[in-house]
């Protein structure tokens, strides 16, 4: 992309998202990500009625009279995005490919974050972590994102979620709140994100265009995988090819949600063809 539309479309991104964030996602995200974190503060003796767990033995031991842990709650949040780079996010059929709405919801967020003084960094992944931002404050730091977020090309057009969060769970030592956005068609992730999940604050954001829900009667096709490149024709007139595409994408949907279930991670489904701001702040509302 050539640097002035690059300049171009950072700017249009950032009017738009950085206005969303400012005047409707600012007070949601506030109430659903703030004051998740705690952290220690000091110890003091221990008075009536303090909960027994929070005693600080060593302290107690050393002199010889109970001593409680205080805690505080987080003033300042570090915002992860874990942006799926790969190919099959080059589809669309609906006002904007899968990319373009990651792109701008990830745009959303981050001025959100620099609005609540948080930090925020991002991991590029494919099948593998292509590239990590670390986090940061600020608009400058913020349009660096935007940028690579529009301009960015993977080595790799495959995707698996299991390296990055392993990478998420090693990088970030604090606990942080992840957003991972991607269409989470990806081999089995479970494992990785339970153990990501209890160290971090994960929230899903799968993005999907309305084509992906069924295929139309529209006789032989040819159709290409953006990930592997492989090509096969398929008879679309088959109302048995339909079903089983139909089922396989129901089936799909419903084991993702289960692992975001047994994970403890909120989620929430975002199509191309929709607004986002409606699908995200019931998302920030319900946490």
């Amino acid at each position: 992309m050539e640097a002035a539309e690059l300049l171009k479309k950072v700017r249009r991104i950032e009017i738009k998202t950085r206005g969303l964030s400012k005047h409707i996602f600012a007070g949601e995200y506030h109430s659903a990500f703030k004051g998740r974190g705690i952290a220690f503060s000091e110890v003091r003796e221990y008075q009536y009625g303090d909960d027994i767990r929070s005693i600080d033995w060593n302290v107690t031991a050393r002199f010889n009279h109970p001593y409680v842990k205080v805690y505080e709650e987080e003033r300042e949040l570090t915002v992860m995005l874990l942006m799926d780079v790969s190919g099959s996010g080059s589809f669309g059929t609906s006002s904007a490919f899968k990319c373009d709405l990651m792109t701008e919801i990830a745009a959303v967020l981050s001025f959100s974050a620099i609005f609540n003084n948080d930090k925020i960094g991002v991991i590029f992944f494919s099948d593998k972590v292509e590239k990590f931002i670390p986090p940061l404050k600020g608009r400058k730091h913020i349009l660096r994102i935007i940028r690579e977020l529009l301009d960015f090309k993977p080595e790799s057009s495959l995707t698996n979620l299991n390296e990055p969060l392993r990478y998420l769970t090693n990088a970030i030592k604090k606990r942080c709140t992840a957003f991972i956005i991607s269409d989470f068609i990806v081999p089995d992730f479970e494992e990785a994100l339970r153990i990501a999940s209890n160290k971090h604050d994960l929230v899903a954001l799968k993005i999907y265009d309305p084509a992906e829900k069924s295929i139309p009667d529209i006789g032989l096709i040819k159709i290409s995988d953006a990930e592997s490149g492989i090509e096969k024709w398929i008879d679309t007139s088959s109302g048995l090819t339909r079903r089983e595409y139909e089922n396989w994408w129901n089936n799909h949907v419903d084991l993702i949600k289960n692992i975001f279930k047994k994970c403890g991670v909120d989620s929430s489904m975002i199509s191309t063809g929709e607004d986002y701001v409606k699908p995200l702040i019931k998302l920030f509302k319900t946490r």
